[in-house]
């Protein structure tokens, strides 16, 4: 099985942006826990700042992929291309935040990604991630 963990936008900063609202551990140093919790699959982990480099991996991996855990950062909130991308692959994709985006500011109660995902999973810090591959390695 192999999913790719896909992390949009300011995401390169988790461990120093806002460690009260996302923590204070790089996801660098999260991505060796993933994959010890889960040797049996192949982790593929992706971040970019850029919306159409998030696409273009999207459609790399969508088409021969077992899943895509996806956070958008910012874009879940704007971005109509990465809905339309989502619905364009086969590979299913479950939209992730560490933060419970609905007990913050009242933009970030919109997802304009969740109605082309399988499922979302969000506030439970870091280990959205895990539960996110449980997910998906479960059907």
């Amino acid at each position: 099985m192999k999913i790719l963990i896909l992390n949009g936008p300011n995401l390169n900063l988790l461990g120093v942006r806002e460690p009260g609202i996302y923590g204070s551990m790089s996801f660098e140093e999260y991505v060796p826990k993933l994959k010890s919790m889960f040797p049996d699959i192949e982790l593929e982990y992706f971040q970019s700042n850029i919306e159409g480099v998030m696409i273009d991996k999207i459609q790399e991996v969508g088409f021969s992929y077992d899943g895509i855990v996806l956070n958008a950062g910012a874009y879940t909130h704007t971005s109509v291309a990465l809905h339309d991308c989502i619905r364009a692959v086969k590979t299913p994709v479950i939209e992730v935040h560490i933060s419970n985006v609905h007990t913050r500011e009242t933009f970030r109660h919109h997802s304009m990604i969740s109605a082309a995902c399988k499922g979302v999973i969000c506030g439970f810090g870091l280990d959205s991630y895990r539960l996110a591959i449980s997910a998906l390695a479960n059907g």
